[in-house]
């Protein structure tokens, strides 16, 4: 009589047991099916990226992810020209952005470095909202990643570059960059950190494919994300110090008044200024300018006015080339200067003994704005580059050449 009073609460313990095990083997299978779509995925990226990265690390990436799926393709005996795309799958029918590798060189028959205001190239995206897209920069350009020789970095992208020992014959590239860009917002200092050991892995493991003879330097020990927003550029310190130094202020209603400049390196290959108009400034232009009763409202919106200096040392000043409306580059020749009706001036010198360039880049509505002032801006940058750099042999546009 005992037993049979107890045989509810043992049936209900054996029914909890057999509950028990049935969720722990389900949950045994969920952690199996997870490891098994990991690993999966990690076969998945390692192939399309030509095994140039660690598909556990790729997939590390914004906090950890499962499951991936991945686009386009590198060739392991031809890896450059070349990329693939990395994306997490959270579900089913859905995916988030993960990761871009591209793989470049200064043989692929395009520059590795292009200047110009084509919409890839423009720094700021349309604001039909507030009115104020000069506030930050929605391209902005790359610091030095360390000394500045190895590379340069974004919020959210490290593009290591590396000089091929073998790239003065005909058979091999000059120059080999690699860029690991996250394809998400809200990029982490591990993250940065991240793409930057990606980027430097597959930039070595390229090099070998190309027998680039070629030595590459440590990373930083960490990158933080650093700051898209522009400030006031009278003040403005780093690569844009030289605009807060130039004298000519007679028309300073025409000049920019907003600025990101950059830290400077004394072994950086490419350095960078931003300048931009704000609104106020923007409005403080007289309508007597031409310029301004035809886009003085769109500067506000869509064709904000702007101007971006560029500077290209050794390998890199080897590769520079100007983009037209057709898609199509034109080289940029180290020891020419000029000055093209597309809003592109460049220069050149002389730098530790190897070529340099030196580009100004006008979004082409504010070119005509500035007319008469794009000569003593643009030489005043140059001769303040060439000075710091300690660059000789300056070759600068003629006075002709500014009559476009």
């Amino acid at each position: 009589m005992q037993d049979s009073g107890r045989s509810p609460l043992n049936r209900l313990w054996c029914g909890t047991a057999v509950l028990g095990i049935g969720a722990s083997l389900w949950a045994f299978w969920l952690t199996y099916d997870d490891s098994r779509d990991r690993a999966a995925s990690e076969r998945e990226i390692a192939q399309a990226c030509a095994g140039l990265v660690s598909g556990e690390d790729v997939m590390d990436l914004r906090g950890g992810t499962v499951r991936a799926a991945t686009d386009g393709g590198i060739t392991p005996t031809a890896p450059a020209p070349g990329w693939c795309q990395v994306y997490g799958v959270p579900g089913p029918g859905r995916s988030e952005g993960l990761l871009t590798l591209s793989v470049r060189t200064s043989a692929d028959g395009e520059p590795v470095h292009t200047v110009g205001d084509e919409v890839s190239r423009e720094p700021f995206t349309y604001d039909f909202g507030e009115g104020d897209p000069t506030r930050r920069a929605d391209r902005p350009d790359g610091r030095p990643l360390g000394d500045g020789s190895l590379g340069s970095y974004t919020d959210r992208s490290v593009t290591v570059r590396a000089e091929c020992a073998a790239g003065t014959s005909d058979e091999g590239p000059g120059l080999l960059t690699v860029t690991a860009r996250a394809d998400y917002d809200d990029v982490s200092g591990e993250d940065l950190s991240r793409l930057a050991s990606l980027a430097h892995g597959a930039t070595e493991r390229v090099a070998a494919a190309l027998s680039c003879e070629t030595r590459l330097t440590e990373l930083p020990d960490r990158l933080e994300p650093p700051s898209r927003s522009l400030g006031a550029a009278d003040t403005a310190d780093g690569s844009c110090a030289w605009y807060g130094r130039h004298p000519d202020r007679t028309e300073e209603h025409r000049l920019p008044d907003r600025a990101l400049g950059l830290p400077t390196a004394p072994r950086a290959a490419e350095e960078y200024c931003l300048l931009a108009m704000s609104p106020d400034r923007v409005r403080s232009v007289p309508l007597k300018h031409e310029d301004a009763a035809d886009y003085g409202d769109s500067a506000l919106t869509h064709s904000p006015w702007w101007l971006r200096t560029a500077s290209y040392f050794g390998a890199d000043a080897r590769s520079v080339g100007r983009d037209d409306l057709r898609d199509e580059y034109h080289a940029l020749v180290p020891g020419t200067a000029g000055v093209h009706g597309s809003g592109v001036l460049w220069a050149s010198s002389v730098c530790d003994g190897e070529p340099a360039l030196h580009t100004l880049t006008l979004s082409y509505t504010y070119d005509g704005l500035l007319a008469e002032l794009r000569k003593p801006l643009f030489e005043a940058y140059v001769t303040d580059i060439t000075d710091r750099r300690g660059c000789t042999d300056v070759k600068l546009p003629r006075e002709s050449d500014y009559r476009d």
